[in-house]
Protein backbone atom coordinates (compact mmCIF):
# COMPACT_ATOMS: atom_id res chain seq x y z
CA UNK A 1 0.00 0.00 0.00
CA UNK A 2 1.32 3.43 -0.94
CA UNK A 3 0.93 6.33 1.46
CA UNK A 4 -0.17 9.52 -0.25
CA UNK A 5 1.22 12.02 0.26
CA UNK A 6 4.63 10.40 0.73
CA UNK A 7 6.23 10.57 4.16
CA UNK A 8 9.26 12.42 2.77
CA UNK A 9 6.94 15.12 1.42
CA UNK A 10 5.23 15.49 4.80
CA UNK A 11 8.59 15.68 6.58
CA UNK A 12 9.47 18.69 4.42
CA UNK A 13 6.60 20.53 6.13
CA UNK A 14 7.16 19.22 9.68
CA UNK A 15 10.74 18.46 10.80
CA UNK A 16 10.26 15.18 12.71
CA UNK A 17 7.98 12.16 12.60
CA UNK A 18 7.02 12.64 16.24
CA UNK A 19 5.99 16.24 15.62
CA UNK A 20 4.17 15.21 12.44
CA UNK A 21 2.06 12.70 14.37
CA UNK A 22 1.17 15.35 16.94
CA UNK A 23 0.30 17.96 14.31
CA UNK A 24 -1.91 15.54 12.35
CA UNK A 25 -3.63 14.21 15.49
CA UNK A 26 -4.46 17.69 16.79
CA UNK A 27 -5.69 18.86 13.41
CA UNK A 28 -7.80 15.70 12.98
CA UNK A 29 -9.40 16.16 16.41
CA UNK A 30 -10.26 19.76 15.57
CA UNK A 31 -11.75 18.76 12.20
CA UNK A 32 -13.89 16.06 13.84
CA UNK A 33 -15.02 18.39 16.64
CA UNK A 34 -15.97 21.19 14.23
CA UNK A 35 -17.90 18.77 12.00
CA UNK A 36 -19.76 17.37 15.01
CA UNK A 37 -20.66 20.84 16.29
CA UNK A 38 -21.87 21.89 12.85
CA UNK A 39 -23.74 18.61 12.40
CA UNK A 40 -22.08 18.04 9.03
CA UNK A 41 -20.91 14.62 7.86
CA UNK A 42 -17.33 14.35 6.65
CA UNK A 43 -16.59 12.94 3.20
CA UNK A 44 -13.30 11.45 4.44
CA UNK A 45 -11.86 10.41 7.77
CA UNK A 46 -10.55 13.33 9.86
CA UNK A 47 -7.00 11.93 9.80
CA UNK A 48 -7.01 11.78 5.99
CA UNK A 49 -8.20 15.38 5.81
CA UNK A 50 -5.55 16.46 8.33
CA UNK A 51 -2.73 14.69 6.44
CA UNK A 52 -3.78 16.36 3.21
CA UNK A 53 -3.89 19.75 4.95
CA UNK A 54 -0.35 19.29 6.28
CA UNK A 55 0.82 18.24 2.82
CA UNK A 56 -0.64 21.46 1.42
CA UNK A 57 1.22 23.48 4.05
CA UNK A 58 -1.81 24.40 6.16
CA UNK A 59 -0.04 24.60 9.51
CA UNK A 60 -1.12 26.60 12.54
CA UNK A 61 0.73 29.92 12.76
CA UNK A 62 0.18 30.51 16.49
CA UNK A 63 2.31 27.56 17.53
CA UNK A 64 4.85 27.45 14.76
CA UNK A 65 3.25 24.51 13.02
CA UNK A 66 2.15 22.53 16.04
CA UNK A 67 -0.61 22.74 18.56
CA UNK A 68 -0.38 22.27 22.28
CA UNK A 69 -1.76 18.98 23.55
CA UNK A 70 -5.38 19.16 24.55
CA UNK A 71 -6.02 18.03 28.06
Amino acid sequence: MMLYPAMKDLLEKVPSRYELVNVVACKARRIAREAEIAGEPLSEKPVSIAIQAVAEGELDDETGGTEQAEG
